[in-house]
């Protein structure tokens, strides 16, 4: 049994308005196996999308390295623009050792609530994926209903958006298509990603993430 360790705290700047909120990166960056063109920061995965859409979106001439430079990039984009991100699986067990988050385990989560309250000016989070089990959403859904805090539907189209209230303070949750190489199977079923398809020959599953992303992270 393989003991998987978030390996980054959670990253918020004072000023964060909204945060990043995905379960825990592949094992790799516990146990400090990286790739030359991995990034040791969050999603900083050679194979994640995160990065590479933000960059299309910010035009941010960013460096897919294993570098202190890679990382000071990131998180100067991050503070200007007060986001913060802020995982919620804080450790997991897993019986084969890869990024499969239904392969997580014994799943200790992060208390969001708390670090909510931590950072009042917070009010949006941006969930890197659905309420598939043990996505972002799912392990959302259960740490509030722990704390007796519901999440109200705003919007059922995608993205899907929910909302909910603690200490008198709304907090908007939109759930993103994951950055994931594996939700392009999703996206390829979505009936906005074929409409645009039949239109544009070289539309991708990286064009559909940067165009609802864009809605959310300006």
């Amino acid at each position: 049994m393989f003991l998987h360790q978030h390996p980054y705290p959670p990253f918020i700047p004072a000023n964060a308005t909204k945060l990043i909120v995905g379960t825990i990166p592949p094992p790799r960056f516990s146990t400090g196996n990286l790739y030359q063109e991995d990034v040791d920061f969050c999603y900083g995965s050679k194979h994640g999308l995160l990065w590479p859409i933000l960059n299309e979106i910010f035009d941010l001439g960013l460096v897919y390295e294993n570098t202190n430079e890679a990382i000071h990039q990131r998180k100067s984009f991050l503070t200007g623009l007060g986001i913060g991100i802020c995982d919620m699986v804080e450790s997991c067990s897993r019986n084969k050792i890869d990024a499969s988050d239904l392969g997580m385990l014994e799943v200790t989560l992060r208390d969001l609530t708390d670090i909510l309250n931590e950072n009042k000016s917070v009010n949006t989070l941006l969930l890197m994926g659905g309420n598939s089990k043990n996505g972002p959403e799912y392990f959302l859904r259960s740490h509030l209903r722990s704390k007796g805090i519901t999440m109200t539907k705003i919007s059922l189209e995608r993205p899907r958006i929910h909302e909910f209230t603690m200490d008198n303070r709304t907090i908007s949750v939109i759930s993103l298509i994951s950055p994931s190489s594996a939700a392009n199977r999703s996206i390829g079923s979505d009936p906005l990603y074929k409409a645009q398809k039949a239109l544009r020959k070289n539309y991708s599953t990286l064009d559909y993430r940067i165009q609802q992303y864009q809605n959310f992270f300006y």
